[in-house]
């Protein structure tokens, strides 16, 4: 009794010793002069995770997009954990809507004063159907990097 005692009174000296202790605040200025002049400050995205309008503009299934359809709605409970794939059910129909938002979004990067936007682009958009469409997204990708400006874009491609 008396050793717990003394490990609870020792707690709260410490305890008390941190709630009441004076921290010096060392200001260290973090910017862009931080870093090496042509240090590219940048942002990216994922298509199935940012651009959503699964079934617009020509844009056939990718394989995410099959994958939530075949296997959708996982539940935490144990009763019906092989019932699905996906928590909530959760696809990428909508996403972040950068396919309809992309103005936007592309003003907010400069607002902060991004440099760089890596996107990725879907094989599913610009071959729906494993062939070039008239209606490939690839308008959709045109329009969005020359909306880019001053923004350098870098792209790569998802399956």
């Amino acid at each position: 009794m008396a050793t717990q005692s003394r490990l609870v009174a020792g707690l709260m000296v410490v305890f008390l010793v941190c709630a009441f202790a004076q921290s010096e605040h060392v200001y260290t200025p973090f910017n862009r002069t931080s870093f090496p002049p042509g240090f590219v400050f940048g942002t990216a995205s994922s298509a199935y995770q940012f651009e959503g309008a699964a079934k617009e503009g020509g844009k056939g299934p990718s394989i995410w997009d099959t994958f939530t359809k075949q296997f959708p709605g996982l539940s935490l409970s144990s009763r019906s954990l092989l019932d699905g794939k996906i928590l909530n059910g959760s696809n990428g129909d909508v996403a972040d809507d950068f396919y309809h938002r992309y103005k936007e979004d592309v003003q907010l990067l400069k607002f902060i004063g991004m440099d760089g936007f890596r996107f990725s682009i879907s094989w599913s958009r610009v071959l729906p159907q494993l062939h070039l469409s008239p209606y490939s997204s690839a308008s959709f990708h045109q329009h969005a990097i020359v909306y880019l400006h001053s923004i350098d874009p870098a792209d790569e491609i998802f399956l």
